[in-house]
């Protein structure tokens, strides 16, 4: 079965590829791998904004990533034409605009992590990092980016 018959059956939707908000590109096709850059958790225009642990619990936060992920895949079908090519998801990282004493960082990028085994199987298990941050760009409480690997 397809990725997107796999989302759609989900009830997900890729969205449009988001805009970059200062000088760079969504993302790089290099040769077979997609570097995309990081994504914020924007849906239908608006940004989930917080800090995890101060105003917004672990699950908003797991939310949120899997939102931001989303928009990720998007920038990756735009460079790769499809997400069928897409032959392993190698590396996540994820941001997480924390309170100082807050440190389930990891759970809520799982957010993000746990979206891309449902939808690639073991081709989405991935290396990771989960870093804390004491802001992001815009308010956002969390951002995301990928390493994925295409099919030749």
């Amino acid at each position: 079965m397809s990725v997107e018959k796999t989302l759609e059956e989900m009830g997900l939707k890729l969205p449009s590829v988001p805009a970059p908000v200062a000088a760079y590109v969504p993302g790089v096709l290099d040769g077979s791998l997609v570097y995309t850059s990081g994504q914020l958790p924007t849906e239908n225009g608006a940004l989930r904004k917080g800090k995890l642990g101060a105003d917004m619990t672990v699950e908003e936060g797991y939310e949120a990533a899997r939102t931001a992920v989303l928009n990720c895949l998007a920038v990756v079908k735009s460079l790769a034409g499809s997400l069928d090519r897409v032959e392993r998801i190698v590396k996540v990282v994820g941001y997480v605009n924390s309170a100082p004493d807050f440190e389930a960082q990891p759970k809520v990028v799982n957010g993000a992590s746990e979206l891309l085994g449902q939808l690639f199987g073991d081709a989405g298990v991935h290396s990771r990092s989960a870093v804390g941050v004491s802001s992001l760009p815009l308010g956002a409480c969390c951002e995301i980016e990928l390493i994925v690997r295409l099919k030749p």
